[in-house]
């Protein structure tokens, strides 16, 4: 039974239970006597706004980001309508509560706070029927999927079953950026165990108290993850969400090639950074074969920025090989170099010819990056010596501290503008408050994948498409900076505002649309008023007419 036909039968408490249909004191009095509500609720009848404008001042009202968070994870299990209406309403001001920084503190304390189950847990002791616990979901026309193992939470590590709320928020920025339908979104764990000795010896951790499954015994689980996934929810795109880096890379190459998914952390990071880039040489006045990206960190997000920017660099006229040597990682151990024989062979690919060196400073120098790119989820490694040497190099160095949550960037945007003299371009993976001084305002941008994955999702559900491949994101990468306006640029600030959301998802969906219709990935072709239909498909948040 879907929502719309248990919607018929659903009455009096039972109605007022279900977040779904709930609509709370804007029920109308014809429909309260209709639906045996009568008595159920207070006389007063309240229009949507009036009810966004109670759940505004009483959202205000609570001390910590964290009590934020669970006031408004309640409203979604109380009424979806309502939670919908004010985030989409209002995502500057609840992205940062919803999803990063504050997501990250929720997930620590995910046993402590934990109030009704959301989501579908699959645990490594439902291996041999994990099409049968699939099929507990109530909604059949799932057509989105996050799902985490939970290994690798923002930049806080293995947080096991805590690491449910990652894909809790990532698919409310799904509904509330893209338009996808929530009953169209599920979330899942899979919880394999968890290596966090802490966590699983902790009095309120709820998921499997055992260490992970590991090799061939975790393969076989995520296989048939994949395999019932694909007869359950055939139509559904999968998102991979914070897993180590090992497994990020090795889960995308095994199932890219036969269903509809891609990993969000190497994929979506590696376009909302190249967009960004793009953004940053409209400032600078540089072309793009100009650039030389210098990585602090070496893991799946990096590889994946690296791996969009050289496709952007061939697609400019460099050869693979030209558009590789504009790439540079430097992880714990130095830089990476020919010489070194520690390097995963992903790695290998960007090794140059050069000295060894391990300090970060002394790297700029000898490299020359035109962009400085952070991820490494450790606080502080752009040290002030490392940002005054990129102002040295550049007029306008380019500085992405991407590790969030906020406690966890590399540096802040102050610290990013004090050290280079009010040179630097740059942008946050969490936000960051505007920044006075050197002359004017500057507005930080927040390098976050929630301009990327909305729209692509968006596309990929609307347009049908069946796999999900790197010139996509190159075009979501594309369509994302072309809606960076001058008054953005006037701010330094790399990304359009979190108000106008909605219309770069769309366009970024017509974007992907275009270019699977041109790799024979959609089932049809593209209609000429193809924005005016994703337009259409958009979930808007609103109480249905009496």
């Amino acid at each position: 039974m879907n929502a719309t036909d248990r919607a018929s039968i659903l009455k009096g408490r039972e109605l007022l239970d279900n977040s779904v249909h709930n609509r709370g004191t804007a029920f109308p009095k014809a429909e309260r006597d209709r639906l045996g509500l009568r008595g159920l609720l207070p006389p007063a009848v309240e229009t949507l706004e009036e009810q966004v404008a109670r759940v505004i001042a009483n959202c205000a009202r609570k001390e910590s980001d964290l009590e934020k968070y669970i006031f408004l994870m309640a409203l979604l299990d109380q009424n979806e309508t309502l939670f919908y209406r004010t985030i989409t309403d209002h995502l500057s001001d609840y992205m940062p509560i919803i999803y990063t920084p504050t997501v990250g503190e929720a997930a620590r304390e995910f046993g402590q706070i934990f109030r009704r189950s959301r989501g579908l847990y699959v645990s490594a002791r439902d291996k041999g029927s994990i099409g049968r616990v699939l099929k507990n979901w109530p909604e059949s026309e799932v057509r989105v999927i996050v799902v985490t193992d939970g290994q690798r939470i923002l930049g806080l590590g293995d947080l096991g079953a805590n690491g449910m709320s990652i894909p809790i928020g990532k698919l409310s920025l799904y509904t509330a950026a893209g338009g996808i339908p929530p009953t169209q979104t599920l979330p899942v764990l899979l919880d394999v165990g968890t290596d966090n000795e802490a966590l699983r010896n902790h009095p309120v951790y709820l998921g499997l108290p055992q260490e992970r499954l590991t090799g061939d015994a975790y393969l076989e689980f995520l296989d048939e993850f994949m395999t019932a996934v694909e007869k359950v929810f055939p139509r559904a795109l999968i998102q991979f969400e914070d897993f180590a880096t090992q497994n990020a890379l090795l889960l995308l190459d095994r199932y890219r090639g036969r269903t509809a998914c891609f990993n969000d952390d190497i994929q979506g990071t590696a376009a909302v950074v190249l967009a960004g880039i793009l953004v940053g040489m409209r400032l600078t006045r540089m072309e793009l074969r100009d650039q030389r990206v210098l990585f602090l960190g070496a893991g799946s997000a990096a590889l994946g920025i690296a791996g969009l920017l050289v496709q952007g660099l061939v697609e400019d006229g460099l050869s693979i090989e030209a558009a590789r040597k504009r790439c540079w990682f430097m992880n714990t151990k130095g830089l990476v170099i020919k010489t070194r024989t520690d390097l995963r062979p992903q790695l290998q690919t960007y090794a140059h010819e050069h000295h060894p060196v391990t300090d970060l400073t002394e790297a700029i120098r000898a490299v020359k990056p035109t962009v400085l790119i952070g991820a490494t989820g450790t606080p502080g490694t752009f040290t002030q010596p490392a940002l005054e040497a990129m102002a040295a190099i550049n007029a306008r160095p380019m500085v992405f501290a991407l590790s969030n949550p906020t406690t966890r960037a590399e540096c802040t945007a102050e610290e990013a503008y004090a050290w280079t003299g009010g040179k630097a371009i740059f942008a946050g993976g969490s936000p960051f408050d505007p920044v006075r001084g050197y002359g004017h305002t500057r507005v930080p941008g927040q390098a976050n994948n929630v301009y990327i994955f909305p729209g692509l999702g968006l596309g990929v559900v609307v347009s049908g498409i069946s796999r999900v491949t790197d010139e996509m994101f190159l075009a979501a990468a594309k369509a994302l900076a072309a809606e960076v306006t001058e008054a953005s640029l006037a701010q330094d600030c790399l990304y359009p505002p979190l108000e106008n959301i909605r219309e770069v998802s769309r366009t970024i969906a017509v974007a992907v649309s275009r270019v699977a219709e041109g790799q024979g990935l959609c089932p049809s072709p593209c209609p000429a008023d193809l924005d005016i239909r994703m337009e259409d498909a958009m979930y808007v948040p609103r109480y249905p007419d009496p």
